[in-house]
């Protein structure tokens, strides 16, 4: 499918999603959020995908916020409706996607584009990499989930202080933090990530998916995790995954596993 604001490619089962308006520093217009929602969904849901690599186009921006230009007519009724439909369509998407989703920051990531990062379930950035929230500089606040992961992540003080002060902080910073797990070189962040997913997807995919349910259900209001991890635990042993990495254990071989 070709798309305007995005680029798609399927390398070793790892779909790569590029955000491509480099020139706009790859804001997130109402376009660029449609398309990655189809973006998501279809390799979500294709079989020849095991998970997902995106970042932005060029070296400066991962993405470096949302295209305000968009938000100036709008009102407390249009601007709710903004939030919650494009937190459904797209960020929660990605965050509840049943295949693991790596978010490679090869520079700013900014409002809505450090918020596209934390809904990814792993967060990798390059060296000069530079991460915030200034929604508070325009009288807004994080309307993509921003308050609630950022928070999940790094804690309610150094969210509210990152927040609340709307000041960037560095790669540096972010690995301290706890907001990525590993901070490369420019030239050496898609390689890291490429070397990151292939491990991840080696493993059994419907326990992948199992796992990404049973993280996201403790981090979920009203649901209970462990009764989550427990219902999953034991739904894995009724897959073909399970037998094929238990005799391969036995056997000292390498597991094939199909996702069955």
């Amino acid at each position: 499918m070709e798309f305007e604001n995005i680029l798609t490619e399927t390398k070793d089962s790892i779909q790569y999603i590029t955000i491509n308006r480099e020139s706009k520093l790859n804001a997130l217009n109402k376009a660029t959020l449609a398309e990655l929602h189809t973006a998501f969904f279809n390799a979500f849901n294709n079989p020849l995908v095991s998970g997902i690599i995106i970042t932005g186009a060029g070296i400066k921006a991962f993405v470096a916020g949302a295209d305000i230009s968009e938000f100036v007519n709008l009102d407390a009724e249009s601007g709710t409706t903004l939030a919650r439909n494009n937190q459904i369509d797209v960020f929660d998407l990605i965050a509840n996607g049943n295949k693991p989703v790596i978010a490679a920051i090869n520079g700013f990531a900014l409002g809505g584009g450090l918020e596209l990062a934390l809904a990814c379930h792993i967060r990798i950035a390059a060296e000069t990499a530079k991460m915030g929230l200034p929604e508070v500089t325009l009288g807004l606040i994080p309307g993509y989930g921003g308050t609630q992961r950022l928070t999940q992540l790094v804690g309610k003080g150094k969210a509210l202080e990152m927040i609340l002060t709307a000041d960037m902080i560095t790669a540096a910073d972010a690995l301290n933090y706890g907001l990525v797990t590993h901070v490369v070189g420019q030239e050496a962040l898609l390689d890291k990530a490429r070397e990151l997913m292939l491990k991840i997807i080696s493993r059994a995919p419907l326990a992948l998916s199992a796992a990404i349910r049973s993280v996201n259900a403790g981090l979920t209001d009203g649901v209970n995790g462990y009764e989550t991890e427990i219902g999953e635990f034991g739904k894995c042993f009724g897959t073909e995954d399970f037998k094929e990495g238990v005799a391969a254990f036995l056997q000292k071989r390498k597991a094939v596993f199909k996702g069955r």
